[in-house]
């Protein structure tokens, strides 16, 4: 009997951000405006890189998967989210809520790895640049994108298994917009002492060796430029790596309030805010941060829109 009851839950049904009429609305039009942006963004990232042959390089290489990184993992979000502002009933299969959690679990994690290939690829061209066409050859390339979804699979594949694995047996209902590792385990009829663990591990774990990397890089970087002598050639070393800080800085930051910070499993409501902002305005915010403060960007868009301008 106990069996039986346990296999009950078939589907979850989302709290959802507010229930309020008024800000339903707006909430509406900003995140739909927001999801907008986050898909014209990097989909025009990708076309310019793809476009330009002066941007076939590593560095934009590893901006290109950055922003399909983005695309995928806002996509996995936004559009049930914005579909379940006006519902009501939120509600997402058992299967559909461990492929959401899959899913953006995967390119998330991809994403932290990735920001320390794309930091070790800063140090290479600063540092070593003599050495950078040697060392960084296509293997080693491949291996840095390719090395970040694997790992990124590997740690989310052990969430979600170790997860829906645990019974579910009522209630149903989700404190959140999306399936998170946090307030589903909250639902479990089981010890989730072994999951928070193992999450509190790997995410940590995911958190100190991208960090470690792209810290030890940085202050590599640093000392490099204060060694060059012009100004315009520090100015242009910190340009190239203020905008890889800033996207670092902003997911990061978000990543360990919501999953590393102690007690982040006993405040689901205040958690809301932050997981919005990783989840929807980042993927926004990364083709803006690279575009505004790139120079090879805004000049490859230039050249591209005045061909495109004679053209026609």
């Amino acid at each position: 009997m106990g069996d039986k009851n346990q296999t009950t839950v078939t589907e979850f049904l989302f709290l959802g951000l507010t229930g309020h009429p008024l800000q339903q609305i707006v909430l509406f039009v900003t995140l739909l405006f927001v999801y907008l942006v986050t898909l014209g963004g990097n989909l025009g990232m990708i076309t310019l890189i793809w476009m330009d042959p002066r941007l076939h390089t590593l560095m934009y290489f590893f901006l290109s998967h950055l922003s399909f990184v983005d695309i995928s993992s806002s996509s996995s979000i936004a559009p049930k989210m914005l579909c379940d502002i006006f519902a009501e009933k939120k509600g997402i299969s058992f299967m559909g809520c461990a492929a959401q959690m899959w899913v953006f679990g995967l390119f998330v994690a991809t994403e932290c790895f990735l920001l320390a290939s794309m930091a070790y690829d800063r140090y290479m061209a600063i540092c070593k640049p003599l050495l950078y066409t040697l060392i960084m050859s296509q293997r080693v390339c491949v291996q840095l994108v390719a090395g970040p979804y694997a790992m990124a699979l590997l740690s989310t594949m052990t969430h979600t298994v170790l997860t829906f694995c645990l019974p579910f047996c009522g209630p149903n209902i989700i404190n959140h917009f999306f399936c998170d590792i946090s307030p589903l385990l909250s639902l479990a009829c089981a010890d989730t002492w072994v999951n928070k663990l193992v999450l509190f591990n790997l995410a940590g774990a995911i958190g100190v060796f991208s960090g470690l990397m792209i810290a030890v890089s940085y202050v590599c970087i640093l000392v490099a430029i204060l060694k060059i002598q012009t100004a315009d050639g520090r100015q242009k070393a910190f340009s190239t790596c203020s905008s890889h800080l800033a996207a670092v800085s902003l997911l990061a930051g978000s990543l360990f309030f919501i999953y590393v910070r102690p007690g982040s499993t006993s405040s689901l409501d205040s958690n809301k805010v932050i997981s919005l902002f990783y989840t929807v305005v980042i993927p926004m915010l990364n083709p803006l941060i690279y575009s505004l403060r790139n120079k090879e960007v805004q000049n490859a868009f230039r050249r591209n829109f005045e061909r495109k301008k004679v053209e026609s």
